[in-house]
């Protein structure tokens, strides 16, 4: 079935008791369950919606969409650990399932893991495989230094956070070079600080040489590289500085004042906005 695990619009052929059946480029039918229906829908009408099969294995359509689609990186929550497995919140009212078989390595209820969305061949059903390692690459010989990427934070280790690079590669952030909270499951722009022999990437959070200044400076120079300015100034209400940035307005000022004496902001009457001649 080449709609499973993806999002498809679909025809509606016909209308039971239960739902909508829908029709699949196989000349086969996926019923849309009567809960997924607003009761303005006719026959030859399109809908778009996800496939994936129910607990009793069957096919299934659905409005709602998954966490991560087939062919998928994705870190998922275990919800409930088997003897056979675990089952992972995905956002759907069926969890994914990943075998025993398929583990990278030990969990319990509440972890956050790194899986790959795939098609199970022996039951045609949609799994987690958790050993992520096979479905990876070398990174090329040419990614240098200071190189952007995007970083999914999978795990973490005694020596720092593992990252999944471009959905491809692999890399680490040394916890010894992380300076500020990140989190299970978050994606961040990350910057190779070394490509390793083995192919596997040495990675910073900030661009190698750009100097590390306190939290609250962080975050606002942070917002003014993705905004280019923000409307907050020496003059706002706390009230204000509180809303936009969750620090006080002593807080603010010192980290502006750190930043402007580094020349990285320009302070205007309205706002403070990034200093490009630095």
């Amino acid at each position: 079935m080449e709609e499973l695990g993806l999002v498809s619009e679909l025809p509606i052929n016909r209308f039971t008791d239960f739902g909508a059946y829908l029709g699949l480029a196989s000349g086969d039918e996926v019923l849309l369950p009567q809960g997924y229906l607003t009761g303005d829908e006719k026959e030859g009408d399109l809908i778009e919606v996800f496939v994936y099969t129910d607990s009793e294995d069957r096919p299934v359509a659905v409005t709602e969409r998954p966490l991560a689609y087939l062919d998928d990186f994705a870190v998922l929550e275990v919800k409930h650990k088997t003897s056979f497995g675990a089952f992972l919140d995905w956002g759907l009212p069926k969890d994914l399932f990943l075998p025993n078989s398929e583990m990278g390595k030990e969990m319990k209820e509440g972890d956050k893991v790194l899986v790959k969305v795939c098609i199970d061949n022996k039951t045609n059903r949609l799994i987690g495989v958790g050993k992520y390692a096979g479905f990876l690459d070398p990174a090329p010989e040419e990614f240098t230094t200071g190189l952007p990427l995007t970083g999914l934070i999978f795990d973490k280790t005694d020596l720092g956070f593992k990252v999944l690079v471009e959905d491809q590669f692999e890399g680490l952030l040394y916890k010894n070079e992380v300076f500020e909270k990140i989190e299970i499951g978050e994606t961040r722009t990350v910057y190779i600080k070394k490509r390793r022999e083995d192919g596997k990437l040495d990675l910073l959070l900030l661009p190698p040489n750009r100097t590390k200044y306190d939290d609250g400076a962080e975050k606002i120079l942070k917002i003014l590289e993705s905004k280019g300015s923000l409307k907050l100034h020496d003059k706002s209400a706390p009230e204000e500085i509180k809303a936009e940035l969750g620090m006080s307005k002593k807080h603010f000022k010192q980290s502006i004042g750190q930043l402007y004496k580094a020349r990285k902001i320009l302070i205007l009457p309205d706002g403070i906005v990034l200093n490009s001649t630095n």
